[in-house]
């Protein structure tokens, strides 16, 4: 495959099953945003520890926190697909693609449900308020990312262009 076909080749991944324009499935979309949670989830729990040990306040551990969801939703898809063989420098292209904008409605939406649940932001790891309203968060972000993966993934766009990659 030469390079300019990577991310580029809109044809490539309609063959794909479930993957057509317009024929996305439901489960198809729950996949990709189960992946895109799994690295929101520990990239925002790796970075409220750091925050809460460092006794940051609330702004620059969310912060971090954020960042960390996209370095780690992002690190998920690099390793899955320069596994498969895609040279990095292609791969970090495809990753952008794929899950940019995934991971920003999963931040946006579980960090507002965050801000809204009272007490929830002042709460500590070993309060059970701050696991309750992290898993309503993530839940509620899932429900509404997954129509936005599934909408994108039917024009080829965002998780549809890793799954080539995939064996």
């Amino acid at each position: 495959m030469e390079h300019g076909t990577y991310a580029h080749d809109s044809h490539a991944h309609h063959s794909h099953e479930g993957h057509t324009s317009g024929a996305t499935t439901w489960g198809t979309a729950a996949k990709a945003t189960l992946h895109c949670l799994t690295g929101c989830a520990i990239g925002e729990i790796l970075g409220m520890v750091i925050g809460t040990a460092l006794a940051w306040h609330n702004v620059p551990t969310m912060i971090l926190a954020i960042v960390l969801a996209f370095v780690f939703g992002y690190s998920l898809t690099l390793y899955a697909i320069t596994k498969a063989g895609l040279p990095l420098r292609a791969a970090i292209g495809v990753a952008l693609a794929a899950d940019t904008v995934s991971i920003a409605v999963m931040e946006l939406v579980d960090n507002g449900v965050i801000l809204l649940v009272p007490g929830a932001m002042d709460a500590h790891l070993a309060d059970a308020l701050f696991w309750w309203a992290l898993a309503l968060a993530f839940a509620i972000a899932f429900l509404a990312t997954t129509p936005v993966n599934k909408w994108m993934i039917g024009r080829g766009k965002g998780h549809a262009v890793v799954h080539q990659y995939h064996h």
